[in-house]
């Protein structure tokens, strides 16, 4: 099929079902950004048809937002070092002809110069997530999330890609005192190196602008919900296996507040960066989640004894982890018209029901498939740009 002709079968069909699920007025906007974007493309001599780089697919979010990307009708090639071993995650992609899959490191600048030809739109998920994993390799959470994600946004700058959106943190926030919600504009405070790279980047994101490409800043509240690639190192999952396995759950700082987000709607919150139009997001920051989903520690809790009653809790103290935050998703809500359909108490169930038909029976065999651990020597040793 000529590239023309699938272009309008996609646009066509993305129409018809945003008239149905959103309404004529979003639809119409979606549809006036799709328009837009191609023109700007066609004066570039860009292509045309809809490619999304995902950087770092092969990861707990990455591995939900190709499966949405490909169920929207677009092109999508996953760019990943396979840190953790999670090629298993996206390797049932290949059987569909618009996905591509390239092993190699967002530091690598023959990496990136192999991923870009062709991308529309870039979508920045690789970097070492999470607390324990960047106190355990802290310069190479820097060289990775730092200088790394420079290396991406330089690159996607040279190769002329339409948009660029950025995974971030809530965790940013670190401590807000008082229980009030932080917002986009609330002073952020990192309390680990992986929040202080993130906080860089946003920063350096937002003071090197681009005439062609339009960068979003995605604060995500702390993900659960099943994927290809699960991990039971979150709080939602990693509760929710130790009650449903029979064990007794230790729970630390029970009282402090943090936002949850289900896999499934942050992929949802990436597309509707990706379909908005640029001018509503071009150097925006949100947050990505919704005010339904704060939870504390004890809350989940009180949801897993409600499924499961005869599970054996305890609380401790000394945890060491002093974050504390609520957050507000008013932004997101009231720009884009997101709202997360899915919830921690259905996360729990489903999950619950996943582990007690045997379905992750081999989580103490592959401990880095379901969890970051542990980085692949050659990941660690990799000599590319220097934070």
């Amino acid at each position: 099929m000529r590239e023309i002709d699938r272009l309008t079968e996609v646009v066509a069909r993305r129409l018809a079902l945003d008239l149905t699920a959103r309404g004529p007025a979003a639809a119409a906007e979606i549809f006036g950004e799709e328009l837009r974007r191609l023109g700007a493309a066609a004066e570039r001599g860009a292509p045309l048809e809809r490619q999304v780089l995902v950087a770092g697919g092969s990861g707990y979010v990455g591995s939900v937002l190709i499966g949405a990307l490909l169920a929207h009708g677009w092109k999508v090639r996953c760019l990943d070092n396979l840190c953790y071993g999670t090629g298993g995650a996206v390797a049932p992609f290949l059987n569909n002809p618009d996905f591509s899959f390239l092993e190699g490191d967002i530091r690598s600048e023959d990496a990136l110069a192999q991923a870009l030809p062709g991308v529309t739109d870039v979508v920045l998920l690789a970097s070492l997530v999470g607390d324990p994993i960047s106190k355990k390799y802290p310069q190479l959470t820097r060289d990775v999330n730092l200088a790394g994600s420079i290396n991406v946004w330089r690159a996607a700058r040279r190769a002329g890609v339409g948009k660029l959106v950025f995974t971030s943190t809530c965790s940013n926030y670190g401590i807000v005192p008082g229980g009030a919600l932080a917002d986009e504009e609330t002073e952020l405070n990192p309390k680990s190196v992986y929040a202080e790279t993130k906080v860089a980047f946003e920063r350096h994101l937002l003071e090197e602008p681009d005439e062609t490409a339009s960068p979003t800043i995605l604060r995500l509240a702390t993900a659960f919900g099943l994927s290809p690639r699960m991990r039971f190192d979150l709080t939602v999952s990693e509760f929710t296996r130790e009650v449903a396995l029979g064990r007794p759950l230790m729970v630390y700082d029970e009282d402090t507040w943090r936002p949850y987000c289900h896999v499934d709607d942050i992929a949802a919150a990436i597309i509707a960066v990706l379909e908005a139009p640029q001018a509503k997001v071009r150097g925006e920051v949100f947050n990505v989640g919704c005010e339904a989903n704060n939870f504390t520690k004890r809350m989940i809790v009180d949801a897993l004894l409600e499924a499961e009653p005869r599970a054996k809790v305890e609380y401790g103290t000394g945890g060491g982890d002093p974050r504390d935050y609520r957050v507000s998703f008013a932004k997101i809500a009231r720009t884009l018209g997101f709202a997360p359909r899915r919830t921690v108490p259905e996360a729990i169930a489903r999950l619950a029901h996943a582990i007690a038909c045997g379905l992750y029976d081999d989580v103490e065999a592959r401990p880095n498939y379901y969890g970051n651990r542990s980085i692949a020597e050659a990941a660690v040793a990799f000599e590319g740009v220097a934070a």
